[in-house]
């Protein structure tokens, strides 16, 4: 098992969070509590996954939980960098359409 690090940097119009290591159900409750600390009021959430290597159902579900939570605040999340596993992760359950719009509207 990989540690899981999440560093956050706060801009005026937006919130990034660069994540590594794997997303699975032993490090996604330390994202989800970095995810619950940052004040987003409608700002988009801009999450840097090319350090994560491996995401089971455990990232995709924060990560729809996470999606939902921005809309309902007014804001978006976009998800960049993905490697290839979470990837694929996210293209088989359809969830790239929800997560990753501008690579979604290129392929």
């Amino acid at each position: 098992m990989h540690n899981l690090t999440v560093t956050t940097h706060q801009h005026t119009d937006r919130t990034v969070l660069t994540v590594a290591g794997e997303m699975d159900l032993a490090s996604c409750p330390a994202l989800k509590e970095a995810t619950l600390v940052i004040p987003l009021d409608g700002k988009t959430l801009h999450l840097e996954m090319s350090g994560v290597s491996f995401m089971d159902s455990s990232g995709l579900n924060l990560l729809i939980k996470l999606r939902r939570r921005l809309v309902a605040e007014g804001g978006q999340l976009l998800v960049t960098g993905l490697q290839h596993q979470p990837a694929s992760v996210l293209r088989l359950t359809g969830a790239d359409a929800l997560l990753t719009p501008d690579v979604a509207r290129a392929a």
